[in-house]
């Protein structure tokens, strides 16, 4: 029984992130931070409820992830414009 759920959970993960290809890099940070975010608080408490909640606290991570990766992006080309206009 056991090894079947395995099977099938390893099944529905692979099917499930077959369809990020197209996905932006902000709703691959948030998906993520909630799958992994609800893995963990499932497999921690045992409890769907919890489960639940790991994977919003693992969503929201992730988007605020997503924030500040853009907002290190953006300084970064603005330095660049900055020194290259110093020319």
């Amino acid at each position: 029984m056991n090894r079947g759920r395995i099977v099938c959970c390893a099944l529905i993960s692979s099917l499930a992130l077959s369809g990020c290809a197209s996905m932006s890099n902000t709703e691959r940070r948030v998906t993520t931070g909630a799958a992994v975010g609800g893995a963990a608080a499932g497999i921690v408490s045992g409890s769907w409820g919890w489960a639940a909640a790991g994977a919003a606290a693992g969503a929201a991570g992730g988007y605020l992830y997503d924030q500040s990766k853009k907002n290190e992006r953006r300084a970064y080309d603005q330095g660049v414009r900055d020194g290259q206009s110093k020319k």
